[in-house]
């Protein structure tokens, strides 16, 4: 049984504000909260309808009837667990390598989804203008099917932080180089836009190096790419010859 208090708490998370005041986030699903589980990310609690968790404190588990776990999940379709972890302490940012830059991406599943992109081409550090998603929306944990634990995620002003940085800048623009021939290096930061205006005019002027992702088909229609699939592909370039 989850109580009206525990319940309270667990649907206020789905809010930014009550995140950071209890400094709690939750997620849901059985890879995902163990990958958590696995990670240096501190569990809170785990509500299961099935114990399918080892080595998690009797105190830290409750068993509960899929009707409990409809009442706190946010999806459509509860899947069989919820768990709450504590955020973590915000890590230093480190400025060397390669850099994904986010300005002001709003879709919790584009996020996400770069998130394991970045996890997935061993790029270790993600930094996002201060007006994109929260990194601890319930979507965004899903998407990252665990990936939030390997990536560090750093919200600043981008605009400061592209106009004082030290490596190459390079952002996706419809008029830029062509990717497929362009030199890239082993070491910058690569801007990725808002879903629906691209990069702001504001960090625009601060990009040297422009470069887009050429259209193939004949008629070269289609208006752009999902901020996610373009970020795919210039990070497979970026570390094709690496």
């Amino acid at each position: 049984m989850v109580s009206k208090n525990q319940i309270k708490l667990i649907t206020s998370l789905q809010q930014k504000k009550y995140r950071l005041a209890h400094k709690l986030f939750f997620a849901e699903g059985v890879k995902v909260i163990q990958e958590l589980l696995d990670s240096n990310i501190e569990l809170e609690h785990l509500y299961t309808t099935q114990n399918n968790f080892d080595h998690v404190p009797a105190d830290k588990l409750s068993l509960i009837h899929d009707n409990d776990l409809k009442k706190i999940s946010a999806l459509a379709t509860p899947n069989t667990c919820l768990a709450l972890f504590k955020i973590p302490v915000e890590r230093e940012l480190l400025t060397s390598g390669l850099i994904v830059a986010l300005d002001g991406v709003r879709d919790p599943g584009n996020l996400g989804t770069i998130l394991r992109l970045c996890d997935w081409y061993g790029v270790t550090q993600l930094v996002c203008s201060n007006d994109s998603v929260d990194l601890y929306n319930s979507k965004v944990v899903q998407a990252t099917m665990g990936s939030i634990s390997r990536v560090n995620v750093k919200y600043l002003d981008l605009e400061e932080f592209l106009a004082t940085a030290k490596v190459p800048l390079f952002g996706t623009f419809m008029d830029g180089d062509n990717i497929y021939k362009a030199s890239l290096p082993e070491e910058g930061i690569i801007v990725m836009g808002n879903e629906a205006n691209g990069i702001s005019e504001e960090i625009e002027g601060i990009i040297k190096n422009r470069i887009s992702i050429p259209r193939f088909g004949d008629l070269k229609l289609t208006e752009s790419l999902n901020v996610a699939t373009a970020t795919a592909i210039v990070l497979s370039e970026f570390k094709r010859n690496y």
